[in-house]
């Protein structure tokens, strides 16, 4: 039996997983290009999520991301925004704990 690669390890973790770890490196490496995509790619997450009113909040004030991020990983938002947590993780070797 061959050993999971980190991409595997990571790809069994849940959403909400996949999100606290990627904010919590980010956080540790100042890495503000992540919070400025993850900031950019919410309204379409939650739009796509049905959440429109949420979305359309976000469009109108960036103010209103700052809550988001925190609950980003949560839900059909989580689910949707996955592969962006996972190719930020893979891409600076990050693997499941």
């Amino acid at each position: 039996m061959r050993a999971m690669t980190g991409s595997e390890q990571l790809e069994r973790l849940s959403s909400q997983e996949l999100h606290d770890l990627a904010v919590s490196r980010a956080k540790r490496h100042l890495d503000a290009r992540f919070f400025w995509q993850l900031v950019r790619l919410l309204p379409a997450a939650e739009a796509a999520a049905g959440e429109l009113g949420e979305a359309e909040t976000d469009v109108m004030r960036l103010s209103a991301h700052v809550d988001d991020v925190s609950e980003a990983g949560r839900g059909e938002v989580g689910e949707l925004l996955r592969p962006f947590y996972l190719e930020y993780l893979t891409r600076h070797g990050v693997t499941a704990p």
